[in-house]
């Protein structure tokens, strides 16, 4: 299942590991992406922690975390391609997977139709 953020971030969930990226309409209001920051393994984050840096020739943006959990692994592919999140925003330019520590805080993030809704407004 995937789930969306109001800040254009989605988690793809299997079990109780989150796979954690920006939205196709995110890196399209960046631009061109020149660099992207992950986090380290094994760090903590809480919902709603800066988590990540994505650097676009327009501006530097935070990558919030969507839920609560425990870094499992950054996508080091970014660190040499960071245009893979142009590419492929919502496959293989993911940012980082963590271990959900509170898998009630998805409740809270809107599915695929809710957030196509919410972006048709902006």
């Amino acid at each position: 299942m995937r789930y969306f953020t109001e800040d254009h971030e989605w988690i793809e969930v299997d079990g109780q590991i989150g796979t954690v990226g920006i939205t196709d309409y995110a890196q399209g209001q960046l631009g061109d992406i020149v660099f992207v920051d992950v986090p380290a393994d094994g760090r903590s984050l809480g919902k709603g922690d800066e988590a990540a840096v994505v650097e676009s020739v327009k501006a530097a943006s935070d990558v919030y975390s969507p839920v609560s959990g425990t870094v499992l692994e950054g996508n080091t592919a970014l660190a040499d391609q960071p245009d893979l999140v142009n590419s492929d925003a919502e496959g293989e330019g993911w940012f980082f997977r963590l271990t959900l520590s509170d898998e009630a805080e998805l409740e809270s993030l809107m599915d695929e139709a809710a957030y196509e809704a919410f972006v048709a407004k902006l």
